[in-house]
């Protein structure tokens, strides 16, 4: 990828994840519904065999009755953007039963006769079922519920206070019970993951706080895996990890996409500062760099920069990327995570536990470190 190339996707990134456009883009779909005296109105799009859309289900009625909206409910039958199927419908199932359990949700299981929408939702630009549209903005099952929830509520559509249904859980950070030996947390993560990027630092926060160890353990990008990632999805997750890094508190949108060769000589870093025990510096400087601050690790420049301040030196990156091996360790790895019944990053797990996925689910991790304690 030229020079001129990743700096025109930096451009296209910091306009897709612009918070003034998006503005923008909600006030112009709100304008013109006014201007056609349409009622405001959600489209859910449901699979009746998907795990996440019979939670998502469960939250229709009480948003008519929250909201002054309508509810256009269709039926799809998708394949979620992932490649493997059933690892993903293996891994949802778990997925559900632990939201099931934490919310108090009970999921919608019988048929609906709703109008089929695979087409619309092709239209609308989407590739996923459990997703709720409104005016532009995709919402994704109940973990992005509460972001549709405030902007009913931003424009004046509640009924009542805003009180979310669901609202995403935080990290506790309490003392474990009981003594206990050193656990061992297992993540998995990669270059070119915005994700991973959102996760980093909650995963240092935990790992301090109980303190545990961690084992960095770093996978190639899915599409460097031979994983195509549709262009939808990638504007999804692009927008995605935007509106999530603002609840977070982090830094995001200044992009260049790290993909080839800057992903590859990360690797060789990132395997050298593990060895020195600065792992998690250089994940975190890398990431941050390549997301949040328009750095281009492809560089020289660029790459020295995001090594330098995670610690290593000049001597340490000649070393580092003389040093091929980190592609066994990475194939190694991917190997690992799929024997877990996973494909995706990040990933986690503790000890013995069950591998967990996503940075949204990183309470998780820290509910079975203090189930353990």
């Amino acid at each position: 990828m030229g020079r001129s190339h990743r700096l025109f996707s930096r451009m296209i990134a910091q306009t897709i994840t612009s918070t003034q456009v998006d503005q923008w883009r909600q006030q112009g779909y709100a304008f013109c519904r006014k201007i056609r005296r349409k009622p405001p109105t959600i489209l859910y799009f449901h699979q009746a065999d998907d795990p996440y859309s019979q939670l998502a289900a469960s939250m229709l009625q009480p948003l008519q009755e929250r909201y002054h909206i309508k509810i256009r409910p269709y039926l799809v039958h998708c394949e979620n953007g992932v490649v493997d199927h059933s690892r993903f419908a293996q891994w949802a199932c778990r997925d559900a039963e632990r939201l099931c359990h934490r919310f108090g949700l009970n999921p919608v299981t019988n048929q609906f006769e709703w109008p089929n929408g695979n087409e619309l939702l092709k239209m609308l630009g989407h590739y996923s079922s459990a997703m709720f549209y409104f005016e532009g903005t995709w919402y994704w099952g109940i973990d992005r519920l509460h972001y549709l929830e405030y902007r009913l509520m931003q424009s004046g559509l509640a009924s009542e206070a805003y009180i979310p249904l669901v609202s995403p859980p935080e990290l506790r950070l309490q003392p474990l019970k009981t003594n206990h030996d050193k656990h061992l947390i297992h993540f998995f993560c990669s270059l070119r993951s915005p994700y991973t990027w959102l996760a980093v630092h909650r995963m240092r926060k935990l790992t301090e706080f109980y303190s545990c160890d961690l084992e960095i353990k770093f996978v190639l990008p899915m599409v460097m895996r031979g994983m195509p990632v549709p262009l939808a999805k990638r504007l999804y997750i692009l927008r995605d990890a935007k509106r999530e890094s603002q609840r977070l508190d982090l830094p995001f949108g200044r992009v260049v996409d790290p993909l080839g060769v800057a992903v590859e000589r990360g690797l060789a870093l990132l395997q050298y500062a593990i060895q020195l025990g600065i792992g998690l510096d250089f994940l975190e400087s890398f990431l941050k760099g390549v997301f949040a601050e328009g750095v281009d690790a492809e560089s020289n420049k660029g790459l020295s920069f995001l090594a330098h301040r995670s610690g290593l030196t000049q001597s340490d990156i000649a070393d580092a990327l003389a040093d091929s091996s980190w592609r066994q360790v990475a194939e190694s790895n991917r190997q690992e995570l799929l024997a877990l019944g996973l494909w995706g990053v990040p990933s986690f797990y503790c000890d013995a536990k069950p591998a967990l996925w996503g940075q949204d689910r990183l309470w998780m991790l820290e509910e079975d470190l203090l189930n353990m304690s």
